[in-house]
């Protein structure tokens, strides 16, 4: 993994900024700050800038793990795609599998609810609808909490998938899309010819591992064992990056093909 404002890193960035790139982003950790209590997050005013300014040259999209609802009252603007639950909501065409995840997840959270309780009060769970997730930063003691927990998960019917996080067991029906598949459709959908990723945890790996042919992948900070291409080494680092696409994008004479097929319509 190459440090992104690298001159290697710069060249791979002008390559990929070419009329046809679809853009997207993570958001905790990516676009707006971790903070101690996931509620708090919202999208700074100069980020919002700059993904406003990128969306003139490009469809731009946002694939968090939060859940539609949430994330919307969090961004102050309508991305060209807006992806929750980890690739589960949001992407065109895959409504039809909604129900039999949300079937799931209350069959877990009826397993959960008590026990968690027993484990420690810190202990957060968070109901997405069609997946669950497990905040443990508040626990008396955050190593023991994750130990118990993942004894707890391993018993659960049907077994989920658990995708790790900071801080957070993430689970998700074994079947269920993920980021990279997410990626894959909206690609597909938006008829872009390649995209360049952003993003900061381990759920953000499906993406890093797609085929790098028509994928530039950017991790927030880095990380020995990732599959990104390339890092940035800290979230301020993520808006010189996107003023950075935004002009080599102006550059090359890109524009949102999207808004401008709305604009005609």
């Amino acid at each position: 993994m190459d440090l992104l404002f690298s001159d290697a890193g710069m060249t791979r960035l002008a390559e990929a900024a070419q009329p046809g790139l679809l853009c997207a982003f993570d958001f905790d950790g990516t676009l707006s700050p971790i903070v101690p209590v996931p509620e708090q997050a919202r999208l700074p005013d100069e980020v919002r800038e700059r993904l406003l300014e990128l969306s003139r040259y490009a469809p731009v999209a946002i694939i968090t793990g939060r859940s539609l609802q949430d994330i919307r009252q969090r961004l102050g603007f309508s991305p060209d795609f807006l992806v929750g639950n980890h690739g589960i909501e949001g992407v065109p065409g895959w409504d039809f599998h909604a129900a039999h995840l949300e079937m799931m997840c209350r069959e877990w959270l009826a397993q959960l609810s008590v026990a968690i309780r027993e484990i420690d009060p810190g202990i957060g769970l968070e109901d997405k609808r069609y997946s669950l997730s497990l905040h443990f930063r508040h626990a008396r003691d955050p190593d023991r909490a994750a130990a118990r927990l993942g004894a707890i998960l391993e018993e659960l019917a049907p077994r989920p998938r658990i995708v790790t996080g900071k801080y957070v067991f993430n689970l998700v029906a074994p079947d269920a899309h993920h980021k990279g598949h997410a990626l894959e459709q909206l690609v597909k959908a938006s008829k872009a010819r390649r995209a360049v990723y952003i993003g900061d945890d381990v759920t953000d790996e499906d993406v890093f591992c797609l085929p790098r042919e028509s994928l530039l992948s950017i991790r927030v900070e880095c990380h020995p064992d990732s599959a990104a291409e390339f890092y940035l080494p800290h979230f301020q680092d993520v808006l010189p990056a996107l003023e950075q696409l935004a002009q080599k994008l102006c550059d090359s004479g890109a524009r949102n093909w999207l808004q401008a097929a709305d604009s005609v319509t």
